[in-house]
């Protein structure tokens, strides 16, 4: 690593925090670790990465190299983590070498392979859609005569935004996959299958944890998706009863205990009805990081997701996570046809001096995450509108 990569630490004893990955998940924590007072160094992709353009500290190494984060972490008094695909090989690696990782290898494997993660929620006796684990056709066609066709097939590993994640209405939908069972890959150990659920909606539970075993969790919030995206995130979920807001608060940080999470937690569920028409939830996915539908804290809670994550992996004392209104909308900016933003984020300031617009530094692509907007107010309808137009207008979709 060279010298002028390497973090500037920062006198009075504040330490650094490292992040491995350099996207905008990592590019979000800067500002709270300036305000908090701790270094951020970046092992990014590229010197081009979201968070390389602006972290000083951003040496360029691949989260498979285990020399490069060997590198990097001597320098770091913490690692933590951008994305969950750091390889479990590497990260034993790092910790036999004494390098302090929140989550915890052993935490972050379940988000990293569904697999696990099914089998230890469903030991804990967390509400989880039907599923098996499937390596021949056999198999598939046993768990269908269960469930019913059409059903979910994920790959175990790498999957995100949709990706890994098919509907399946045969078999031969899943030839490709199965052909890859036993082979390193995504679906080595199998192919997971799930029920295809009847949902309502679908919401989070957003919380952090510290290796202390203090916690923290923000209001339940609904999440709206379109092809396996998620484009808006409302904050608080509305309408939402107030007997499943506690269960399904409780079941997270159950998970998080029990899973020994150190970090912010995001765990995604479906709300259903249950056998007697309540309202009622099965957990869809975890992810062990700061995530999308957290990005509405930024600005809308007392301690937004990206401080409480950096306060969580040092050990420090949780801040506040009550909102700040009674309302907060986040609407994702995805890539659209024009590649310059600039003219229209200067517009959609003018326009609404109140919008929260956050940009990541990416190159415009079609359907890539490259910012996201947030409104707070008193009228849920409104925050909405002034949201999604502000996000409409960047990505092109108007122009007025």
């Amino acid at each position: 690593m060279s010298a002028s990569s390497r973090p500037q630490r920062a006198p009075g004893g504040f330490p650094v925090v490292g992040v491995v990955g350099g996207g905008q998940l990592a590019r979000m924590m800067q500002g709270p670790a300036v305000e908090l007072g701790v270094t951020l160094s970046i092992l990014a992709e590229s010197d081009s990465a979201a968070a390389a353009l602006a972290v000083p500290s951003a040496p360029v190494g691949e989260h498979t190299d285990v020399e490069a984060l060997l590198a990097f972490a001597r320098d770091c008094d913490v690692v933590t983590f951008d994305h969950e695909h750091v390889p479990q090989e590497a990260l034993a690696r790092l910790a036999a070498e004494g390098v302090v990782l929140h989550p915890t290898p052993d935490a972050l494997r379940h988000a990293q392979d569904k697999l696990a993660m099914r089998e230890r929620l469903t030991d804990l006796g967390v509400a989880c859609p039907r599923w098996a684990r499937a390596t021949t056709a056999e198999e598939v066609t046993a768990f269908a005569a269960e469930v019913g066709w059409p059903l979910v097939a994920k790959t175990p590993r790498g999957g995100y935004d949709g990706k890994g994640v098919l509907v399946a209405h045969s078999v031969d939908d899943l030839a490709d996959w199965l052909s890859g069972v036993g082979s390193p890959g995504p679906v080595q150990d199998g192919i997971l299958l799930e029920e295809k659920v009847a949902f309502r909606r679908e919401l989070a539970v957003l919380l952090a944890r510290s290796p202390s075993g203090q916690a923290a969790a923000w209001p339940v919030v609904e999440t709206v998706q379109v092809d396996g995206v998620c484009t808006e995130v409302l904050a608080p979920a509305p309408d939402l009863d107030d007997e499943l807001a506690s269960v399904a608060t409780e079941a997270a940080l159950r998970v998080a205990g029990a899973l020994g999470v150190t970090g912010v937690l995001a765990v995604e569920l479906f709300e259903v009805t249950d056998a007697s028409g309540r309202p009622a939830y099965v957990v869809n996915e975890l992810a062990m990081r700061p995530h999308n539908s957290g990005h509405w804290s930024m600005d809308g809670a007392v301690t937004g997701q990206f401080e409480q994550h950096l306060r969580a992996v040092l050990d420090l004392p949780l801040g506040d996570p009550r909102p700040r209104a009674p309302w907060t909308v986040m609407a994702n900016v995805l890539g659209g046809d024009y590649p310059e933003l600039y003219p229209a984020y200067r517009h959609i300031m003018a326009r609404d001096p109140g919008a929260k617009v956050h940009v990541y530094g990416k190159g415009v692509r079609p359907g890539r995450k490259i910012g996201h907007v947030n409104v707070s107010g008193p009228d849920l309808a409104q925050a909405r509108e002034r949201a999604g137009h502000a996000a409409d207008y960047l990505r092109g979709v108007i122009t007025e």
